[in-house]
């Protein structure tokens, strides 16, 4: 079954939060954000960040009523940059995995990023290690423009980070 996928709003942040805070902890070498910072973000501070804006939104992939995945849109808010928007905190729970939700949801991110007016191109990072991602989004049309060795450490290790863009 095909996930429902709409936009998060600022009263999904009690369902967005276990979800992200899994996806830390699950998985930090694919993330910035470490699980402690983000667990000690209050639940004010998180409904705002899903608060659906000019230059950012998050969308979920629901299995009924469970939120199963994210992923928001960032876009750049400075003149020069406006052309551009970053893909991010991208999760697919592990029960949602390998049936087609993944895709599902970033086709919706990439459909409503075309509507927005001069938006050119999405870029997002993943590290090297996440290979179901970026086989992913080399399906949906990302392509690599650079890679930084060493942008990343986690538990001291060092991690290699892919660049990636697709023109819209």
């Amino acid at each position: 079954m095909s996930p429902t996928i709409r936009c998060l709003q600022a009263e999904d942040a009690a369902l967005y939060r276990p979800l992200r805070l899994r996806a830390l902890t699950e998985d930090p070498a694919a993330y910035l954000t470490s699980a402690d910072e983000f667990a000690a973000r209050s639940l004010a501070d998180i409904a705002g960040q899903l608060t659906p804006s000019k230059t950012a939104f998050t969308l979920g992939a629901f299995a009924g009523a469970e939120l199963v995945g994210i992923a928001t849109l960032a876009r750049a808010e400075r003149p020069k940059q406006r052309h551009r928007a970053e893909v991010m905190g991208v999760y697919m729970a592990p029960g949602a995995r390998g049936q087609g939700a993944a895709a599902s949801l970033l086709g919706e991110l990439i459909r409503q990023a075309r509507q927005l007016p001069g938006l050119d191109v999405l870029g997002l990072s993943v590290t090297d290690t996440q290979l179901a991602a970026r086989t992913l989004y080399g399906k949906l049309g990302f392509t690599v423009w650079g890679v930084q060795p060493d942008a990343l450490r986690q538990a001291g290790i060092p991690l290699t980070e892919l660049h990636l863009q697709l023109t819209l």
